[in-house]
């Protein structure tokens, strides 16, 4: 790919000598002899250049001013200032702008050869990072969160208030399968902060020993195998967002630290001294009650505050099965894709399977039925064979005494399993513990320990 340098230089000799010499070398070379056919150029022509190698005093002004007033509206592009009559001041202002290098005049030719090629090898990152935050951005914008019944409307509505303000902290809550992860990339990427790396970990996939040296960070013999420096994700992630999910298992000690580098601003590595200043977004997820749990004292009250500046709940699919209508065609065609199949029927038998289920998996167990049908599809009809929603035609169907069905694809986790079973033996008993004790064939204190674990309801 040829790419476009442009060149600020009123001395017409070393302009032409400079444009020539990198036309040779492959560059598309632009040449303006003032800052009035540089900002011509860069605003109403929309040249996009990946370098821009200027002089710093132009007949019409200083090429700093003129960096300063312009470089928001390219800022991928690197500068390179030359300049015959070079002084502190403007080097470090130069510097403090963002320029990549300032050079004096005469300026050796091999040398300017070496600092362009490193500018360029600069720019051509940060373009990739920009176009990569551009795609994240259309691909996460609020439209992203499908469906056209009264709750995914809602929802789409409060993402999209809420990416035009500077929260510094929001709660997203909803079962498993939801769309947690989703919610937060479009808060992430359609806010202010796109552009700033967005870090996510899952609160209960790491032993607490191990979550504490990933968030926070360590310095070297902080602790047994602490053999050198690891900046934490806490300060990984310093002016973009921290997508802390599963909060809700995070231990107690721990979550008095992440109160006080919320508070404070200021987060101390493992076997550090000193405090190092971050700026963090933090978007926080749980599929348990928060609420419940802080009242409860299983999670701390002061961080649940703290934290819910904003709470966005997530409903689940079986609450707006109406989605299904532009959920279940967008994944057959994205699986289409993936996979180079071509269905495109949907029988009516289908439909009415699909909307007769339950999904206790919400949406990510819709995901994986989709890809299961697409992948096995031998044509343009949408295999229903391959469905396997078990003999359950109806969610009431599923709400029977005669069992509980629950999907065995990955859908959803062990604990996911158990806390749908046990909400289901004590909806169908009234929430009467003992009841629904003996219809699972467990103790009493077997059960009441589980409805503390998941924070269910029970009749006193």
């Amino acid at each position: 790919m040829i790419e476009t340098l442009l060149i600020i230089e009123d001395e017409k000799l070393l302009g032409s000598e400079l444009s020539r010499h990198y036309r040779q070398s492959g560059w598309e070379v632009v040449l303006a002899t003032n800052l009035s056919e540089a900002r011509e150029l860069l605003l109403n022509k929309k040249v996009e250049p990946l370098l821009i190698l200027s002089d710093m005093n132009l007949p019409d002004g200083n090429a700093l001013d003129f960096m300063e007033k312009t470089k928001k509206n390219i800022s991928y592009a690197e500068w390179l200032f030359l300049t015959g009559y070079g002084n502190v001041p403007d080097s470090v202002r130069a510097l403090r702008l963002g320029a990549y290098d300032f050079l004096e005049k005469p300026c050796d030719l091999e040398r300017l050869d070496l600092v362009v090629a490193s500018a360029a090898r600069s720019a051509s990152i940060q373009r990739r990072v920009i176009d990569q935050t551009k795609h994240r951005h259309r691909r996460y914008s609020p439209d992203a969160y499908v469906g056209h019944s009264q709750q995914a409307q809602g929802i789409r509505q409060l993402l999209s208030k809420l990416t035009q303000v500077p929260f510094s902290a929001l709660i997203i809550g909803g079962e498993s399968g939801t769309g947690k992860g989703l919610a937060a990339r479009i808060l992430h990427y359609g806010g202010s902060r796109a552009q700033q790396p967005m870090i996510e970990v899952n609160c209960a996939a790491l032993p607490r020993e191990l979550l504490e040296s990933e968030l926070f960070g360590h310095e070297p013999g902080a602790f047994t195998g602490a053999a050198g420096r690891h900046r934490g994700l806490l300060e990984q992630a310093d002016g973009g967002t921290l997508f802390m999910d599963e909060i809700g298992e995070m231990p107690l000690d721990l979550q008095a630290k992440l109160l006080k580098v919320i508070e404070d601003h200021k987060v101390r590595r493992l076997g550090g001294e000193k405090e190092i200043q971050v700026d963090v977004q933090i978007v926080v997820a749980s599929n348990r009650d928060l609420e419940k749990m802080a009242a409860e004292g299983s999670f701390r009250a002061d961080l649940y505050h703290r934290l819910s500046v904003f709470k966005l709940i997530l409903p689940p699919l079986r609450e707006a099965v109406e989605d299904l209508d532009e959920l279940v065609p967008l994944f057959v065609a994205e699986y289409n894709a993936n996979a180079g199949r071509q269905v495109k029927d949907i029988p009516d038998a289908v439909w009415e399977k699909l909307k007769a289920h339950y999904w206790p998996g919400n949406v990510r167990e819709l995901r994986n039925v989709i890809e299961r049908c697409v992948l096995f599809s031998d044509g343009p009809i949408f295999p229903g064979q391959w469905l396997q929603l078990p003999g359950q035609p109806s969610i009431e169907a599923q709400q029977t005494d005669q069992g509980i069905w629950l999907p065995l694809d990955g859908s959803m986790a062990l604990d996911d399993m158990d806390c749908f079973i046990i909400k289901t033996a004590l909806e169908r008993a009234d929430n009467n513990l003992t009841a629904a004790a003996r219809a699972l064939g467990a103790t009493r204190e077997t059960l009441r320990y589980r409805v503390r674990k998941y924070n269910l309801k029970i009749a006193d």
